[in-house]
């Protein structure tokens, strides 16, 4: 494998993203890799182009098997040196087999149908149009908090003002309701709705798991309405938050389930919509619906199906680091009441919020020079997340958490003065 070594590579590099990506990336890729960038990774670890190791916590969720999983890695190989790519005219047997995988995991008795895309909007976008084909209808509900994307379909679902404003009028009839069960019944009224879009637990909206009570009469009133429940599992399904999908904790029986990020293993990117035959009734009676060139293509099925039997198989490991953070994180919380105003989450997905987003930007950049990655939180910057792999060990675990408290620890007294009293 070629590796970026030294600090030339480095700054070379740097110069690339300002010159031809943005400048205000170059400053932060610059500050939060005090002047190195990646260079390869395995498992839990990251090394930079000046030897340094981190640990991965972070990476937006993408690396639940860690970095280049083997198993992920050799079915990626395999069907590299066989065809990597689909003609697009023919049946590809290992986009096939990811098909039924994916259902078989899911939901075989009610999930029967899957779509591919790359990414998460490509799921959503999918998802928003089958609701809007199969009902008729074009009005959605979303949740207020709730991260979907920034394709344009997609963003009109995304709560968040910052990434929406300046690209009104969106998605037309897209209706943010907020987090409480005595806001539903107005939701629904007026015109008919096609879909109800919620994340179990909002990721990118600071880490919030949604009360299983409003989560269960969202969908019994979509489903009164005769609308289609869309559960958007990008970050929190795949064991992420402990079960298969997070959803299944609070009664949730979706008519589909968006799954993303984690499913192409870390190697290759991949999402899938798995729903119900009712709602994939426009693709059943046209493929050519909604398609993309490289829908369930072959190095990503590949790596998909290594994936998912990898999830599984350390899903046991999953439940003791859970365990191992809801401990930590609660003693840090407790021993840093000046900065740490409240951690929470599940599983391997968990928020840390501090009592500024000055505050959550220092800890941020300092827990990198420290050697740990984390998350930020695009829709709540007060919050940092930390996804640990579900490879990391227990001693990982506790490398991360003492990172995290020796970094609370040594925060400047000016941002200390911002906290509350």
């Amino acid at each position: 494998m070629t590796a970026v070594t030294g600090q030339e590579p480095a700054r070379g590099a740097l110069a690339a993203v300002r010159a031809h990506l943005s400048p205000q990336l170059a400053l932060l890729y610059g500050m939060n890799g005090t002047g190195a960038v990646e260079a390869d990774g395995a498992g839990a670890r990251l090394r930079l182009s000046d030897g340094r190791r981190l640990l991965d916590f972070g990476s937006y969720a993408v690396t639940l098997l860690g970095q280049r999983h083997p198993d992920v890695v050799r079915a990626v190989r395999r069907e590299l040196e066989a065809m990597p790519v689909s003609t697009r005219v023919l049946g590809n047997p290992t986009t096939a087999r990811f098909a039924r995988a994916v259902v078989d995991w899911a939901d075989p008795d009610r999930l029967t149908k899957v779509w591919f895309g790359l990414n998460g909007s490509d799921a959503v976008e999918a998802a928003l149009k089958l609701a809007r084909l199969a009902t008729g209808r074009t009005r959605v509900l979303a949740v207020e908090g709730g991260y979907h994307g920034k394709s344009l379909g997609a963003l009109a679902a995304t709560w968040n003002p910052r990434y929406r404003r300046s690209l009104e009028p969106l998605l037309t009839g897209v209706t943010h309701v907020a987090p409480d069960v005595s806001a539903i019944p107005e939701a629904f009224a007026g015109p008919e709705v096609a879909a109800v879009l919620v994340e179990p637990v909002q990721g990118e909206g600071g880490v919030r798991p949604l009360d299983p009570g409003f989560l269960r009469a969202l969908q019994d009133a979509a489903h009164a309405h005769g609308a289609f429940v869309v559960a958007d599992e990008i970050q929190t399904g795949l064991r992420r938050c402990g079960p298969r999908l997070a959803g299944a904790d609070s009664g949730l029986r979706p008519d589909a389930v968006l799954l993303g990020k984690a499913l192409g293993g870390g190697v290759q990117p991949v999402s899938a919509v798995v729903a119900t035959a009712e709602l994939y009734r426009p693709l059943t009676e046209d493929p050519f619906t909604h398609t993309t060139t490289f829908s369930g293509h072959p190095l990503g099925a590949a790596a998909g199906i290594a994936a998912l039997a990898a999830v599984e198989e350390l899903a046991p490991r999953g439940d003791r680091l859970a365990a191992l953070l809801a401990a930590g994180l609660e003693g840090l919380a407790r021993r840093h009441p000046s900065l740490v105003t409240e951690v929470r989450g599940r599983g391997l997905l968990w928020g840390v919020e501090f009592s500024s987003a000055p505050v959550a930007g220092h800890v941020l950049m300092e827990l990198g020079r420290s050697g740990l990655v984390v998350s930020p939180c695009l829709g709540r910057p007060e919050v940092l997340r930390l996804l640990p792999p579900l490879v990391a060990t227990d001693e990982d675990a506790g490398e991360a958490l003492s990172v995290l408290d020796a970094v609370c620890a040594a925060v400047p007294d000016e941002f200390r003065a911002r906290a509350p009293s």
